[in-house]
């Protein structure tokens, strides 16, 4: 019954995780179908390759913040 809600109306994708300010991870209300988006901004299904490339990212992302965050607070 799940999928065939996705398949007439479409997936209802809501935020299960933001990796950077432009890169977030997905999943569908419905059918817990995940995706992520891309180098172009794209959804694309969330494949091992892509949360090797998010959990890259997000510990390169989050380290950079931490550095520059005590040159914020001069």
């Amino acid at each position: 019954m799940k999928h065939l809600y996705c398949s007439i109306f479409g997936h209802d994708y809501r935020i299960t995780k933001r990796v950077t300010y432009h890169v977030k991870e997905y999943s569908c209300k419905h059918c817990k179908q995940k995706v992520t988006t891309n180098g172009n901004g794209k959804l694309t299904p969330l494949t091992p390759k892509y949360q090797e490339i998010n959990a890259l990212l997000e510990k390169i992302h989050y380290k950079r913040a931490q550095r520059r965050k005590p040159i914020l607070n001069r």
